[in-house]
């Protein structure tokens, strides 16, 4: 089993990074690509794309925990595929994300394990740029 794990600093508080960051419907713009999600129906979320192995799109868990401003997923058809996002605060209002998975298949090396890293890195980095657009325009998606 391998495990993954990324952390970025984001350029605003933790609250609204977790909105951004526990909203559904605007997800895609930061997943990695090839990668889409959208809601199923209470904790529930279908995932689709050239991410995902098969033709069908797949059924997944989906919690997001305000209170917490933790986010958790798990493939309900692959339940070797999980993950949590959790965002905290930082110095200066800034706040830090980080995002873990387990892949129960994939090795914890070589170049598979080494894209799976860029992915991770990839999706924070689109994220925090997410962040700073809502901040800039001051909307909410």
């Amino acid at each position: 089993m391998a495990e993954f794990e990324a952390t970025r600093g984001m350029p605003a508080n933790s609250v609204i990074v977790y909105g951004i960051a526990s909203d559904v419907d605007i997800m895609d713009r930061w997943l990695p690509r090839g990668l889409h999600v959208s809601e199923a129906g209470p904790g529930t979320l279908e995932a689709g794309g050239e991410l995902v192995p098969g033709d069908e799109p797949h059924e997944g868990l989906f919690r997001a925990s305000e209170d917490q401003l933790r986010v958790e997923w798990g493939g309900r058809d692959h339940p070797g595929y999980a993950g949590w996002l959790q965002v905290s605060d930082a110095a200066g209002g800034a706040s830090e994300v980080t995002v873990h998975i387990s892949l129960l298949d994939e090795p914890d090396s070589g170049e598979r394990a080494d894209e799976v890293r860029g992915l991770l890195d990839r999706s924070l980095d689109s994220l925090a740029d997410e962040v700073g657009k809502r901040l800039n325009t001051g909307t909410s998606g």
